[in-house]
Formats: C-alpha cells, sequence, structure tokens
C-alpha cells in the first residue's frame, strides 16, 4: 500500500507540474482575447493562427496571379517587339516572376506547421484538463493554485488587433462611436 500511495503523489506532482505549465503557456498568450466567453484562449489563439494561415493564403493567391500576369504581359511584349534585347528583358523579367512565384511556397509550409501547432495546443489542452477534472479542479486550488482569469484589463483589454471574420466592429459601430 506505501508503494500505491508513493506512486499516487508521483503522479499529482507530474500532474501538478503539468498544470503549472499550461498556466505559464496561458498566461504567454493570454494577450489573445476572445469575445466568445464559452471559449479557452487556447482555442481563440487557434483560431487566430487559423485566421493567420487563411490571410497569408489569400494573399498569396494574389501575388501568384499578378506574377502570372506579369509573365503573360513579358509573352505578349516579346510577340510583338522585334528586337533581341527586348526579348532578352522579357526573359528576365519572366526568370524573376517565376522566381517569385517559387518563393510563395512558403505559404504551404507555413500553413502546415502552423497546423501542427493548432493541434499540439489542443491536443495539451484536452489532456491536462482531462487530468484536472480527474484530479478535481477544488482538490488543485485547495493546493494554492488557482486557475486565474486571463482576461486582460486597461488599455491591454483594448488593443485586439485584426479580427477573426465575424468578430469585427462593423464599420457602422465605429461610426457611431465617432458621430
Amino acid at each position: 500500500m506505501p508503494q500505491f500511495r508513493a506512486e499516487n503523489e508521483k503522479l499529482r506532482s507530474e500532474i501538478l507540474n503539468l498544470f503549472q505549465y499550461i498556466q505559464r503557456m496561458r498566461q504567454e498568450i493570454a494577450h489573445v482575447t476572445s469575445p466568445d466567453e464559452n471559449r479557452t484562449h487556447f482555442e481563440s489563439a487557434s483560431e487566430h493562427l487559423d485566421a493567420i494561415v487563411e490571410s497569408t493564403e489569400v494573399a498569396t493567391n494574389g501575388i501568384l496571379e499578378q506574377l502570372e500576369d506579369i509573365d503573360g504581359i513579358t509573352d505578349e511584349i516579346r510577340e510583338v517587339a522585334d528586337n533581341e534585347k527586348v526579348s532578352e528583358l522579357c526573359d528576365q523579367v519572366a526568370q524573376k516572376a517565376m522566381n517569385a512565384i517559387e518563393a510563395c511556397t512558403f505559404q504551404d509550409i507555413t500553413g502546415q506547421r502552423v497546423s501542427r501547432v493548432i493541434r499540439s495546443m489542443n491536443f495539451v489542452e484536452e489532456r491536462v484538463n482531462a487530468m484536472i477534472d480527474l484530479w478535481g479542479r477544488e482538490d488543485i486550488e485547495a493546493l494554492g493554485f488557482e486557475f486565474p482569469d486571463d482576461k486582460p484589463t486597461g488599455d491591454e483589454a483594448l488593443l485586439n488587433g485584426p479580427q477573426i471574420p465575424g468578430e469585427e466592429i462593423s464599420q457602422d459601430d465605429i461610426d457611431k462611436l465617432f458621430a
């Protein structure tokens, strides 16, 4: 029976260490606020990371479309120009456009990495919350650890940065503030 108690205490210690680690992570991302009170900061951070991936994808697609248009224009110039120097310059522009297109692959790699981070954050939070629920939040609080209210206050509460689509303040609301 003493071995069971020792193992139980070791397990509790590990859970407490994980809990403390998650609390530090939550404090690090506490500046990411969510108007929806039912979401955790991890969920809100995940949504912001998803929004980053989406915005990057939209911007990259716009860049690629413009580069493809430039490539088409250089082909047209090459066809109508009967000058070797113009053809060489068109080749250089086409090569630069192709290099830029290749450089835009960063978006796909970034999206994959951010998606992994999101999955990892969600996995860790689910596991730690399950352990906390098994142990009992009251027991943890009895040890002197509180579940902090991560809501920012003062000026920090006003600094929300770009909003997730559907959560942004409408232009009409902003205009009413200045009316």
